[in-house]
């Protein structure tokens, strides 16, 4: 069974989104809004070796 996945159009929402967020907590409380956020993202997925991927990719060629 595949992921689901978002379509180009999604994907630039979700950024928006994200970076309005980001903004929004402003830089004092910035990392403990992505950590909020990917805590409960992870409990959404439900998958902590998915997670983990993840999480791996993202470090990839920052």
């Amino acid at each position: 069974m595949s992921q689901p996945t978002l379509t180009i159009d999604g994907l630039e929402a979700v950024y928006d989104a994200l970076a309005t967020a980001i903004d929004d907590a402003g830089p004092d409380k910035a990392n403990l809004f992505l950590v909020k956020l990917a805590l409960l993202n992870a409990n959404a997925l439900g998958d902590a070796q998915l997670f983990q991927q993840q999480i791996s990719s993202a470090l990839q060629d920052l």
